[in-house]
């Protein structure tokens, strides 16, 4: 059991403040950790471990990677708020706060360039790992509960899932960081009906939309790219309406480190335990879980909504 005076013992030191403001902004690997502190990785390490017999954060191992992330919230939440109230800010905030969008723009300016080079592959890329005919057919068993709807698709590509679920849908529009992307999805999409979707250029991190504008929002393959991934789908589930519902389909935990550099992978897979958190998080109920077992690597559906629903069915295929 943590006493508090382990808590207070594991503050009492400026680097350990710094990192605990750090995890509250964004999951970061030690190496990251390191990077923004200026530090060496076995001393962020030292640090780390301290603050992690603490309770006030959490390692997870992520390939030959190791994640860093808060604590449980009945530890961490009381924290915050008093650092809030005293406005703990000093100048090493300012300046980490300025070198941690340098590591969120390192990973975002590697996923970018990745999908400039492999644009006009994109639809075979994403098809690799499962027969996407397969993980369509899921996706619509888990959709099929309730219309569709106003549709916003996050990271949409080349417009497939516009093309798959457009058709269901009162209106579409498809949301790409990349122009290269947003280039090729007009080209697919051009013998649809122009009023009945539309494709803007944006970031998940700042989605082009008003609050509640979306009743279906899907992220497909997109999550994995995402350098804070738990602040993806806060900013996704803002623009769901009550009752509405956001679809993430992604890869299951794996450890197949060479996707990093070889494919731009930020994220090696997600548990649904990390899911079921990030969407409790964001204010929306995980109401649908489903697998996919491919021969390396295994694709996950999760379903979560802005309302009570059914309970948590965990299907497996």
């Amino acid at each position: 059991m943590i006493k508090t005076l382990d808590i207070f013992r594991a503050l009492a030191d400026p680097t350990r403040l710094r990192i605990v403001a750090l995890l509250r902004a964004m999951e970061l690997s030690v190496g990251e950790l390191a990077q923004v502190l200026g530090q060496s990785q076995p001393r962020v390490s030292r640090h780390i471990k301290i603050l992690c017999d603490a309770r006030i954060a959490r390692r997870r191992r992520e390939g030959s990677w190791v994640f860093l992330c808060t604590g449980p919230a009945d530890i961490v939440e009381p924290l915050f708020a008093a650092m809030d109230s005293w406005n703990a800010a000093d100048h090493w905030a300012v300046a980490d706060t300025a070198k941690l969008a340098a590591v969120r723009a390192d990973r975002a300016a590697s996923a970018q360039a990745y999908f400039a080079q492999h644009a006009e592959q994109w639809d075979a890329i994403r098809s690799l790992h499962v027969a996407e005919t397969d993980v369509e057919a899921a996706m619509e068993h888990a959709l099929a509960g309730a219309p569709i709807g106003q549709l916003v698709d996050i990271g949409t590509g080349t417009g497939r899932m516009i093309e798959l679920f457009g058709n269901k849908a009162t209106h579409s529009i498809g949301i790409d960081r990349s122009p290269e992307m947003l280039r090729l999805a007009r080209a697919k999409l051009s013998d649809q009906n122009d009023t009945s979707h539309e494709l803007r250029q944006g970031d998940v991190a700042a989605i082009p939309l008003g609050d509640n504008a979306a009743d279906t929002v899907i992220l497909h393959q997109v999550l994995h790219f995402i350098p804070a991934p738990e602040a993806a789908i806060v900013e996704a589930a803002r623009i769901v309406a009550p009752g509405g519902r956001l679809l993430i389909v992604d890869f299951a935990s794996h450890d197949r480190e060479e996707l990093r550099a070889q494919d731009a992978h930020a994220r090696l897979g997600f548990s649904d335990e990390q899911i079921a958190a990030w969407y409790a998080a964001a204010g929306l109920n995980l109401i649908h879980v489903d697998e996919l077992e491919g021969s390396a690597l295994t694709v996950k559906l999760w379903l979560g909504a802005k309302q009570p629903l059914a309970q948590l069915k965990v299907v497996r295929s």
